[in-house]
């Protein structure tokens, strides 16, 4: 199984280097516009044929390097290609923001500590910081094409990773845990041994109300200004949303063994869900990005050699997990308080569903080694 992630790693340029990372920055994007208005008028996204027609003049032009030219071609189809693929239609990309996409071994390398990066003058050579970094250049992972990218004064690559890891079998699997994902608590977890972990979500959903205070306040403005902040505002919370997922999957797998399977609720559908919720509720229903915090629990999984797999959310948060009991009365929405009217067993509502989860988990593990 292929592992794929992005590594985030900051380089230091001396002044010199960063007027010429600068300059040819810059003449790629122009290299990139030029590119983007021959297909837009031609709709030709043949490699080849664009290499046989625009290669020279690319590198006479903006004075790129071989490789450069090559790159400036295959990021441009690779765009239209996007937008055919989701709009259908034939946009005109149009490349406002300097970028600079370096071929692993060709426009950048790792040499003696540091990276070996090609520019318009030829190559130059950066120290890095690689503390945090040291697991990536051990040998086994996989460079990718990285993108050059500055943010607040400082230089980073944004290199994407791949490493073959072995896919763990259900023979492999020691250790079961149920996650129930919610508003109030972000994620409940229930193991193989009995013990529960709580993240809580209170200040999360705090904060999320103040974005969406915020946010009503410029709608209603109508300025250019209001929709420049409004941007700005929701890329900020989108940041802040992922960075908070990636903290929750980073603690779930820190917390359980090598081994574990992770139990979650498929919440395909989700959305047309939220049609039963209040009005007044359903942004907090619909607006945290769940599946993003599957998909980053998914990648920390395999890098820990677990797995993760997702269930049936039928009756999790309506069954009894003493005595199987189901019966919506059962959990007591406003106080988040489950009690079994059978048994009489009592828990938090979210407990409840990350140890029925932990049952589902049980329960496929029985059903493949029957099928074996």
């Amino acid at each position: 199984m292929n592992l794929t992630l992005t590594a985030k790693v900051r380089i230091l340029p001396n002044e010199e280097q960063q007027s010429l990372l600068l300059k040819t920055r810059k003449a790629y994007m122009d290299a990139c516009n030029e590119v983007s208005d021959y297909i837009s008028s031609t709709h030709i996204l043949n490699v080849a044929m664009l290499n046989q027609a625009l290669y020279c003049s690319l590198r006479e032009k903006y004075g790129l390097r071989s490789q450069m030219a090559q790159s400036v071609l295959r990021t441009v189809v690779a765009r239209y290609k996007a937008i055919l693929e989701n709009q259908h239609e034939w946009i005109r990309p149009e490349f406002k923001h300097a970028e600079l996409d370096l071929v692993w071994n060709r426009d950048y390398s790792l040499k003696a500590e540091v990276f070996s990066v090609n520019t318009l003058e030829g190559r130059v050579k950066f120290p890095f910081f690689s503390q945090g970094m040291e697991s990536y250049f051990d040998g086994s992972w996989k460079f990718g094409t990285a993108k050059l990218v500055t943010k607040h004064g400082k230089w980073f690559f944004h290199i994407p990773m791949t490493k073959d890891i072995p896919e763990v079998s259900d023979a492999g699997i020691s250790n079961i845990v149920g996650v129930d994902l919610g508003i109030n608590f972000l994620a409940v977890s229930y193991d193989s041994q009995g013990k529960t972990k709580f993240f809580h979500g209170r200040h999360i959903k705090q904060k999320r109300a103040q974005y969406k205070k915020t946010r009503k306040s410029l709608q209603k403005k109508r300025t250019p200004s209001a929709r420049r902040r409004l941007k700005k505002i929701g890329q900020r919370e989108h940041r802040w949303m992922s960075d908070v997922n990636h903290q929750v999957s980073k603690a779930l797998t820190a917390q359980n063994p090598s081994g574990s399977l992770f139990v979650l609720e498929d919440l395909t559908g989700i959305r047309q869900a939220t049609e039963k919720v209040a009005l007044k509720h359903r942004y907090e229903t619909v607006s945290w990005s769940f599946y993003d915090l599957q998909e980053k629990l998914r990648y920390k999984a395999r890098r820990n050699h677990s797995a993760v797999i997702l269930v049936d959310p039928k009756y999790t948060s309506q069954r009894c997990p003493k005595c199987g009991h189901i019966h919506k009365l059962n959990r007591n929405k406003k106080t988040h308080i489950f009690t079994c009217r059978k048994c009489g067993y009592q828990s938090n509502d979210d407990r409840i569903g990350a140890m029925n989860l932990y049952r589902k988990g049980i329960e496929y593990l029985w059903s493949t080694v029957a099928a074996g």
